[in-house]
């Protein structure tokens, strides 16, 4: 059931933040090539999704000479610790700027992250410099992938309800490209490839406040017998992606009906929806969204405009998007969703302050 107005979350504030090393598409596409092009076979068939991705630029923890070493996984995994840390730090600290807050008004911190490993985990790596109170609670989530930024800013909606008045932080980080990998000639690596970059995203919320947008509701969707649609494998070299199963046919068929199951149990009704705003996997995901949702062509701008310049940072992308519309105001109502793996479609949805 939709939550009353006067007892649900506001979202305070929205914070981004990218590693510093830029890469150009062009670049990636001649470094595969001269990777994988001779080791190979299938590689001139999967070459074009550099230039179809719709990616134009994305950003690293590393420069590119570094992904094209020798790496195990504890060299991976540093690499994810070192850049997830110097992001956690630049998009909290923007949110809560944004926010007009302290670090020491949190209560609760939620951070969502699937792509290194971290224990202890990252908000209490960084807890010093951030300057967290000793008694902040935390809830290091992982393991949701795509989906974990609108799963998160769920989660931190419940969390900030069931105590009025205190204040949560959401982080959303991915070292997406600590899984490059050499080794794999699959057409998933070669996808993964092209595909993914690093970011990480922040938000604020808390009940009381009017903010950017009043928190309604949120639910998912988990498909039986989907597990191999996206995750990943683990082997001694680290992690290596799944994409067993294409997604965009697979959204375009199921996801506008499980997005409308979503919306009736949150009790928002499908025709008041000014936009959804869509983790953006790739170009043919946004374009199957875009059908499934009955949506016309092109009507994902943002997405489309957040994926060129970041390419899927994974959790944090639909926040960047969600940024963008912030940005230009938000219209009254705004569902967010995001694919991820189990395989799960993730709904919120936010109502414009006044």
């Amino acid at each position: 059931m939709q939550n009353d107005a006067s007892r649900s979350a506001a979202l305070l504030s929205i914070g981004h933040a990218v590693p510093p090393h830029r890469l150009l598409q062009s670049d990636a596409a001649a470094a595969a090539r001269r990777i994988f092009a001779h080791r190979y076979a299938a590689f001139e068939r999967m070459a074009p999704v550099f230039e179809t991705s719709g990616i134009r630029t994305r950003h690293t923890v590393k420069p590119i000479d570094w992904y094209f070493s020798d790496l195990d996984w504890p060299e991976r995994n540093a690499a994810y610790l070192a850049g997830a840390q110097e992001l956690f730090v630049a998009a909290a600290s923007r949110a809560l700027a944004d926010a007009g807050c302290e670090a020491s008004d949190v209560d609760t911190i939620v951070t969502i992250s699937s792509t290194g490993i971290a224990t202890p985990s990252l908000e209490a790596r960084v807890a010093g410099r951030m300057g967290f109170r000793s008694d902040v609670e935390r809830v290091p989530v992982f393991g949701l992938g795509c989906a974990g930024g609108v799963s998160g800013l769920a989660i931190a909606d419940r969390l900030a309800r069931a105590r009025p008045g205190s204040t949560v932080l959401l982080v959303a980080i991915e070292i997406c490209t600590a899984a490059f990998r050499m080794d794999q000639l699959t057409s998933a690596n070669m996808v993964a490839t092209a595909l993914f970059g690093d970011g990480a995203a922040a938000c604020l919320v808390r009940t009381g406040e009017t903010g950017l947008a009043r928190i309604e509701g949120a639910g998912e969707h988990l498909w039986p017998d989907s597990l191999d649609i996206m995750g990943w494998k683990v082997d001694p070299t680290g992690l290596g992606v799944i994409f067993d199963r294409a997604i965009p046919p697979f959204a375009e068929e199921h996801v506008g009906a499980a997005v409308d199951g979503i919306l009736a149990r949150i009790g928002v009704e499908r025709a008041s929806v000014d936009r959804f705003t869509c983790h953006p996997g790739g170009a043919k995901v946004i374009t199957a969204l875009e059908s499934t949702l009955h949506l016309d062509q092109g009507a994902l701008d943002h997405e489309r405009a957040v994926l060129e310049e970041y390419g899927n940072m994974s959790a944090p992308t639909v926040l960047f998007v969600l940024d963008r519309l912030a940005k230009q105001r938000l219209p009254q109502r705004t569902v967010l969703t995001a694919l991820g793996p189990g395989f799960t479609c993730s709904c919120l949805s936010l109502a414009r302050a006044a």
